[in-house]
């Protein structure tokens, strides 16, 4: 086999948000996949079960007539996220994951975790029910270099993290180093990765070399 079709896919990586926003493109993915994980950083985040539910009416009710995507709702964990809820996002059947953003580190962050101690009862529920924790992987200490911060993080919180929770199901989002690659790589059959188009393509040097290029700036960095 040299090559597959897919001829419905899923985007397992999606951020809709909201209002003008949400009307404006949800009906574009519809038109090519199937179902999307749905980013819950929103003002305010999807921290509970309930906002998870309503913001997924509000996706429904902005499709296209005839639609069947299927979105497939996230909650946005915070240091006070509580055991309890992991309890309920399962029994909803609507939330499929956790995403993990550190406090600062990308859109919408403020409301993210600031130290994923802090989080550790909650992640054993989900290790126990089987729910997956997506994970922005960026440390965002200042000192840090830009460069460097999603291998920091491997160190200072992944690794240490499914050493505590062997069985947690964990999805390293978008990711962009070599050492992430290998980190997924040589992990249990429980950790996987995204990673995207963009990351795949450029490096640093197209953002940087002959002039700054803004366009190319993200986060994760390239």
């Amino acid at each position: 086999m040299d090559a597959i079709t897919i001829t419905r896919p899923d985007d397992w990586h999606l951020h809709l948000r909201d209002d003008e926003a949400l009307n404006a493109v949800v009906g574009h993915t519809a038109a090519q996949m199937g179902r999307a994980i749905i980013m819950p950083n929103l003002k305010p985040p999807v921290t509970t079960t309930e906002q998870a539910i309503a913001y997924r009416e509000r996706i429904l009710a902005a499709l296209p007539e005839g639609s069947a995507f299927e979105p497939l709702m996230v909650l946005y964990l915070t240091d006070t996220t509580p055991p309890e809820e992991i309890e309920r996002a399962v029994k909803s059947g609507i939330v499929k994951a956790v995403k993990l953003y550190p406090a600062g580190a990308t859109t919408n962050s403020a409301s993210g975790v600031t130290d994923i101690a802090h989080c550790d009862a909650t992640i054993a529920m989900m290790a126990k029910l089987g729910m997956p924790l997506l994970v922005h992987g960026e440390v965002t200490d200042h000192d840090i270099d830009i460069f460097d911060r999603e291998a920091m993080f491997i160190e200072r919180v992944m690794k240490p993290l499914l050493a505590r929770h062997p069985s947690l199901k964990v999805v390293f989002e978008h990711i962009t180093t070599q050492q992430a690659a290998e980190f997924v790589a040589s992990a249990s059959d429980n950790v996987a990765a995204t990673i995207t188009a963009h990351h795949l393509l450029f490096n640093r040097n197209k953002m940087l070399a002959g002039g700054i290029r803004p366009h190319y700036y993200c986060l994760p960095i390239l």
